[in-house]
């Protein structure tokens, strides 16, 4: 049986949507692994926002069926002042039936972030994602401390999780790719060893 790891994300300009994708090449670096790439809608500050339940393009919408089948969870999301983006705030509030039900509980988890300055909140954006992700029993996983790429970043790149810097439109760093990449193969790993056990 194919392990399956859902990367859920939230991206308004296509940073994300790029961490995204190299994730997903981590993964299906593997054996026998899956990547499926999820997003949300966007919400409205004025009114309820209704939106097709197919998106015009991109990823297909996330269900809480794709995370209660899931075997392991990437979630990402741009930086807004210092904390994940409002759209996926929403649907991760949604997600008290699977808290209830202990759906996710002894999942493995990883958290990615874009930002477009420096200082723009990487490291307290990638805690505020964790948790609620520790809320719902989900074991969190960081970038191992001995990875190359992220003592040598000189852009994105956190113990907490990959960041990327996306000021002025700047594409992922050879680093940023690295970190992405690397966290999916072991997001993998350790869901499809649990999945076996």
């Amino acid at each position: 049986m194919d392990t399956q790891i859902l990367i859920l994300y939230y991206s308004r300009h296509g940073s994300t949507i790029d961490m995204a994708q190299q994730i997903a090449r981590g993964v299906e670096s593997g054996q026998n692994t899956t990547a499926i790439i999820r997003t949300v809608p966007n919400v409205s500050t004025v009114c309820e926002a209704t939106e097709d339940n197919i998106p015009e393009q991109g990823a297909p919408y996330a269900t809480l069926d794709d995370l209660k089948n899931c075997h392991g969870l990437a979630l990402g999301s741009p930086t807004h002042f210092g904390n994940m983006a409002a759209p996926l705030k929403y649907f991760i509030d949604s997600t008290t039936e699977l808290w209830f039900a202990g759906a996710l509980t002894g999942k493995p988890a990883v958290v990615f972030t874009s930002s477009s300055s420096m200082h723009g909140g990487h490291e307290s954006t990638l805690l505020s994602m964790m948790l609620p992700l520790m809320h719902q029993g989900m074991m969190i996983m960081g970038v191992p401390c001995g990875e190359p790429a992220l003592r040598e970043t000189q852009t994105g790149g956190t113990p907490y999780g990959p960041s990327h810097l996306a000021s002025h439109g700047q594409p992922l760093s050879n680093d940023e790719k690295t970190l992405c990449q690397l966290m999916g193969q072991q997001l993998a790993q350790t869901a499809h060893r649990l999945n076996a056990s």
